[in-house]
């Protein structure tokens, strides 16, 4: 993925979000703000991006989302659940009607046969409702390529979920 195209991307996300006065949050582990990055390097998006939490371990999760350490206990930091609660809880902490979360193993290490490196779990959630997830499995990519694909699909599901969300009063 080159710059070029996560600014367009981006810029994209931003335009209808404002069209439709809706507010983002983005709640990051393995892309370690990258997605706030991307979002955050348009001028004017401000207006539009609300926060971004980088919530790198289980603690941060916990304290800063409102994550259950029961869940992390039980299915781990990389996985659907704790992705969902993880958008959920940037809708609660935050100002805003749109939230991604992306968790992940991007290695090169900390892989293992259950969660291989590679492995990403997004969740995208809309103040509205809904909580929309995808697993990805980039395989053998460099951490750096895994992280730009995954702030790439977390930009694509923030898109859908702008497109479905109704328009702010």
């Amino acid at each position: 993925m080159s710059e070029h195209t996560t600014y367009v991307k981006a810029n994209a996300l931003l335009d209808r979000a404002r069209a439709k006065g809706l507010r983002l949050a983005s709640a990051e582990s393995c892309t370690g703000g990258l997605v706030a990055a991307a979002l955050t390097e348009i001028p004017g998006s401000s207006d539009v991006f609300e926060r971004g939490f980088v919530t790198y371990s289980n603690e941060a999760k916990r304290d800063m989302l409102g994550v259950p350490w029961p869940l992390i206990e039980r299915h781990g930091a990389v996985s659907a659940e704790v992705a969902r609660a993880m958008a959920l809880g940037a809708i609660e902490h935050a100002l805003a009607d749109v939230a991604v979360a992306v968790t992940g193993v991007a290695g090169p290490g900390g892989g293992s046969l259950e969660k291989p490196v590679g492995l990403v779990h997004f969740a995208c959630a809309r103040r509205d409702g809904g909580v929309d997830h995808v697993e990805r499995r980039y395989g053998p990519l460099s951490r750096a390529e895994i992280r730009a694909a995954s702030v790439m699909q977390a930009l694509d599901m923030m898109i859908d979920a702008v497109d479905a969300a109704q328009r702010r009063p």
